[in-house]
């Protein structure tokens, strides 16, 4: 019993050796995070932060690829089908949990196709009205929907993303009726919320903090949990009085699926020291967009909770994937 026990321990050392081996040497060869959008939006911020102090720890070069279309898809499922040696990642959006509520056949399945890595940050959404609105409040934006059935239209940067959905919800939640009218990018929105031809909208804060600053529009609420570092005056949701109402926007690293664990662990410790540093961290906040960290699992655990909360907001709206 004894022989065969230290066989079975020199067995699984010289099994794991390799893996260690590998992680020990990884990066072997330059590494590509894939961007599944284009320039300028948060994951592509956060995506380069992250590239330039990888590549300065480890001295391999790292490029950022922004592969658009399909609200990520595309870009998602090149690094599905990618090697799986950790060389190559996507820095998803939360449009990656909400795709299978609105796209009926993926070609990759949303948690099996992938090793997440790390949850690299959130990005509060806000609920702002039109100055031409009589409400000031949830409570009274709540009020007004309830004895104005029909009245009320929210803009949104496009079907499917978080935006979209994050007002649906409050459809719900609150037990209103409201118009969803879709724009290609939530600047394009801005001008019709500010005249009041559309009555509200959610949108990042970092995309519409600029105009509650200047006065065009008002806020009434953020959608996360905390209130947002760059508009702490403006209270959540659930301060507003939407007990249970939570969403962002988000952001994090994926592998392939079958990529070592030694290396996504080799990845994720990389990345929250990453995440920890005073000037990246001051970079996202200045950008509005909260920094994360954590482990894998929790990770995988945030996006199978995501998937589940928006897949009920895609049935009670009515959402079909197509």
């Amino acid at each position: 019993m004894k022989t065969s026990l230290l066989a079975f321990c020199a067995a699984a050392l010289a099994a794991s050796a390799p893996m260690a081996s590998v992680a020990q040497n990884f990066p072997t060869k330059p590494m590509t995070i894939v961007v599944p959008a284009s320039p300028g939006g948060a994951i592509d911020l956060a995506a380069r932060l992250i590239g330039q102090k990888l590549t300065d720890a480890w001295g391999q070069p790292v490029v950022i690829d922004n592969k658009t279309g399909a609200t990520g898809i595309i870009g998602t499922d090149f690094v599905a089908k990618a090697a799986p040696d950790g060389h190559v990642l996507a820095l998803v959006a939360s449009s990656h949990a909400i795709n299978p509520s609105m796209v009926k056949k993926l070609p990759f399945d949303t948690l099996k196709s992938f090793e997440p890595v790390i949850q690299t940050h959130v990005v509060p959404l806000m609920l702002v009205v039109s100055n031409t609105l009589p409400v000031k409040s949830v409570m009274e934006l709540k009020a007004y929907g309830l004895a104005h059935p029909g009245k009320l239209s929210f803009a949104s940067s496009g079907s499917g993303g978080a935006p979209h959905f994050s007002g649906e919800l409050f459809k719900s939640m609150a037990g209103i009726d409201m118009v969803h009218i879709p724009y290609k990018g939530s600047t394009l929105a801005h001008p019709d919320v500010i005249s009041g031809r559309v009555s509200l909208m959610f949108d990042t804060v970092a995309a519409i903090n600029v105009q509650v600053k200047a006065g065009t529009v008002r806020a009434l609420a953020v959608t996360t949990a905390k209130r947002a570092s760059v508009a702490p005056d403006v209270p959540t949701m659930i301060e507003a009085g939407m007990p249970g109402y939570e969403t962002s926007t988000w952001g994090g690293l994926l592998a392939p699926a079958g990529t070592p664990k030694a290396v996504v662990a080799k990845l994720n410790a990389e990345v929250n020291k990453i995440l920890l540093m005073p000037d990246v961290r001051q970079r996202l906040l200045d950008a509005g967009i909260e920094p994360g960290g954590g482990t894998p699992q929790q990770f995988t655990d945030f996006i199978g909770t995501e998937m589940v909360k928006w897949a009920k907001v895609a049935k009670d709206a009515g959402i079909s994937p197509e």
